[in-house]
């Protein structure tokens, strides 16, 4: 019997996660640990309690509904003992204001399917579908398998965006329902990925020439990060590497650094490392995407918020 798979976000009319009008489906777990990480709540396969300041008016309900003893309320917040709190639930059902949330829903395929049809209408006139995020959903592989063969039973687009940390043998399992693979080729140097991620990249690089050999149309992605993403070398090198091993790929997006995550991060009690680096400028995407171009990759774009240059900015 497949589990039920847990998702943290459904988003519903994306326009960023492939062609078309699409629902994007945030599979929770990831087995890498992205120092610029823009969804946080995604990387613990888990169910996560998150509290939301604006919204308490400190009724307290909340602590004497957790049985695990695992909240405390002072003049500084919600603490949050994440090693006793089980995720249950009960403390966000007691808030009469909703500021405690489980971030994390569980889903029986059925279930997911049902939901993602809702707008099968705006796919079919858009040319969208779905487009399985994460995490990284290949975290959930028997889940994902069998949601994957149902989506195309109804003949949706199937769009997986993936990190490309796994075997190639789960890939080859997936390639027969999947229309199109958003991939992340985030540093061509192997110490400073492993630096960045935790793992070395040899088996995303390995697994990108994989999909491609199996004409499995793809949409490269490049998230740009100060000082570790960022350098022209590292977007030449990949770029070299798209244009001469990767010959399915549609597209290259360069994807601008972003803090918005920064308030994700302090509601699970974790610290954004990069809270302090700067946004890229629209200049700088613009030569990054001309140092990609030069190297023979024609379909590059980049998008996402940049700084705002002023004078004072050029003059520093």
């Amino acid at each position: 019997m497949i589990k039920k798979g847990v998702t943290f976000n459904i988003q519903r009319f994306s326009t960023e996660d492939g062609p078309g009008i699409r629902t994007t489906v945030f599979m929770k777990g990831c087995n890498l640990k992205c120092l610029w990480c823009h969804n946080p709540e995604g990387i613990n396969k888990s169910p996560e309690l998150v509290w939301y300041d604006t919204k308490c008016i400190g009724a307290r309900e909340c602590l004497s509904a957790c049985e695990e003893d695992a909240l405390n309320l002072t003049s500084k917040g919600m603490q949050i003992n994440r090693e006793r709190c089980t995720g249950c639930g009960k403390c966000e059902s007691a808030c009469p204001a909703a500021a405690l949330e489980i971030i994390g829903k569980y889903w029986t395929v059925e279930d997911l399917l049902k939901e993602v049809e809702k707008d099968k209408a705006f796919y079919n006139k858009s040319g969208g579908g779905i487009t399985i995020s994460g995490g990284e959903p290949l975290r959930q592989r028997e889940f994902l398998l069998e949601f994957l063969k149902e989506c195309k039973r109804e003949s949706l687009h199937i769009a997986l965006d993936t990190c490309g940390y796994t075997s190639s043998s789960q890939l080859k399992e997936i390639l027969p329902y999947l229309d199109l693979v958003l991939y992340d080729l985030k540093q061509i140097e192997r110490e400073k990925h492993y630096a960045a991620t935790g793992v070395y990249p040899d088996v995303i690089f390995e697994n990108a020439e994989f999909l491609s050999s199996h004409h499995i149309p793809m949409w490269i992605r490049t998230p740009i990060i100060p000082g570790y993403t960022d350098k022209e070398s590292n977007i030449a090198g990949i770029a070299q590497f798209i244009a001469q091993r990767l010959s399915s790929v549609q597209r290259y997006d360069l994807l601008s650094f972003t803090k918005m995550c920064v308030s994700k991060y302090e509601r699970l009690g974790k610290e954004f490392s990069l809270s302090n680096a700067e946004l890229v400028t629209s200049k700088r995407m613009e030569e990054l995407k001309e140092v990609a171009q030069s190297k023979g990759v024609k379909n590059v774009v980049w998008s996402g918020l940049t700084k705002n240059e002023t004078a004072k900015d050029k003059e520093q």
